[in-house]
């Protein structure tokens, strides 16, 4: 296969299960290498290097799963910051976060622990750790399988306006096709192929 993302777009990708979908998000976020071919970013070749490729990850790509990897004993805000917890960065990390949970819409949830939250509360604090360290990509493997369709239209329209009003662009996949059929593109795979 041979792909580009285009960072002002909204991508998602579908496909029946074990078509390829997630490892695809894998090797385009550097958490998988390819087992053939290569990855390129901005036209230059990515280092298979691994503390390269772990700050290319760090400054390029904020990661959104469909389990929501909350760290449990941590506040809200305390798992926003964790990513950032050991980085220099440019930025006062905790208005960062603060700025992020008041965007997500959780501005009151700050010393909540993640079990006092929703699964979709969860979810948008998912969102504002993959963006706490500025990201050009958003890479969002089904983050709203686990959800209602409710607070599922709540996390694809927050997913959304992240990509519009920030310029992150956004590579979502989904195995629901009307929200993929709201995406600028749609990616379908299948048996690892796309197939338009």
């Amino acid at each position: 296969m041979n792909l580009t993302f285009n960072q002002k777009d909204f991508t998602a990708i579908v496909g029946p299960s074990g078509s390829g979908k997630s490892t695809l998000l894998s090797i385009v976020g550097t958490l998988d290498m390819p087992s053939g071919g290569e990855v390129f970013y901005e036209g230059a070749k990515l280092s298979e290097k691994e503390n390269v490729i772990a700050d290319f990850r760090f400054e390029k790509i904020g990661f959104v799963f469909q389990q929501f990897h909350l760290l449990p004993t941590l506040t809200a805000l305390e798992n926003i910051l964790a990513p950032v917890m050991t980085r220099k960065v440019d930025y006062d990390k905790k208005a960062r976060a603060r700025k992020l949970l008041d965007r997500v819409g959780l501005k009151d949830k700050e010393n909540s622990l993640p079990s006092q939250l929703s699964g979709g509360q969860q979810q948008r604090v998912a969102i504002a750790r993959a963006l706490v360290h500025k990201p050009d990509w958003l890479l969002a493997d089904e983050p709203t399988g686990n959800l209602d369709t409710e607070p599922g239209e709540v996390i694809f329209n927050l997913l959304k306006e992240v990509n519009e009003e920030e310029g992150c662009g956004v590579i979502f996949v989904t195995h629901d096709d009307e929200l993929a059929a709201k995406a600028d593109r749609r990616i379908h795979m299948v048996d690892g192929r796309v197939i338009e």
